[in-house]
């Protein structure tokens, strides 16, 4: 019996992966992540789990989210070219706000690109928070 293929790779190099919840989806996710992006979305995960005992997880649209229950979400993120980028869902109302601005009203974004460290713990601050804030149903 061979080992199932790799998981292509969509626009970005963004693994598809196909929806599911708990944790071994969002692993599959992560395991398929292309070279440095792997190492992000394994501490991105480390982290959220850390933050918030418990979290609920899954794979939407090529994403793994984050949320107080199940498609109760607070935070999602996705690969790029060339960076991760993490939307808080409810960003907007997170002191301080998260770097990146989106067309729509409440999401704020983190760009983590290789090679330019993130500042963890205030990461780990806005994912307590967000998990605290009504979660966005999807």
């Amino acid at each position: 019996m061979g080992k199932d293929p790799a998981p292509k790779l969509l626009s970005g190099g963004n693994p598809q992966i196909a929806k599911g919840y708990g944790d071994a989806v969002v692993q599959s996710y992560i395991d398929a992540m292309p070279g440095w992006k792997q190492d992000i979305g394994r501490r991105l995960d480390a982290l959220i789990t850390g933050a918030v005992p418990g979290v609920a997880k899954a794979v939407k649209w090529n994403s793994p989210f984050y949320g107080t229950e199940k498609d109760i979400w607070f935070l999602g993120f996705h690969c790029l070219t060339k960076y991760v980028k993490v939307a808080f869902f409810k960003g907007a109302s997170l002191t301080p706000l998260p770097p990146g601005t989106s067309k729509q009203a409440d999401v704020r974004y983190l760009d983590i690109y290789e090679d330019c460290p993130f500042d963890e713990q205030q990461f780990s601050d806005w994912v307590r928070h967000a998990s605290a804030l009504p979660g966005v149903k999807m």
